[in-house]
């Protein structure tokens, strides 16, 4: 993976906007890098996720590149 790079902000240059990688909703089956395998109990908007893992209930911030949808 290459370096991330810096852009003035007079730049014409500018990086390209990144878009979501994910859509989650409640309900949904993810997993993740850490913790394994977990359902959605809730979202707060789309800054962070409530995941249940089984033994332990985790808030995981959005987006996070260690949690995929299933």
């Amino acid at each position: 993976m290459a370096p991330r790079r810096k852009f003035h902000a007079s730049s014409p240059f500018q990086p390209q906007a990144v878009e979501p990688d994910a859509v989650y909703e409640v309900a949904a089956r993810v997993s993740h890098d850490t913790y394994g395998l977990g359902r959605i109990v809730s979202l707060q908007g789309t800054r962070s996720a409530q995941v249940d893992f089984g033994d332990q209930v985790r808030h995981v911030p959005l987006p996070c590149r260690a949690l995929v949808s299933l």
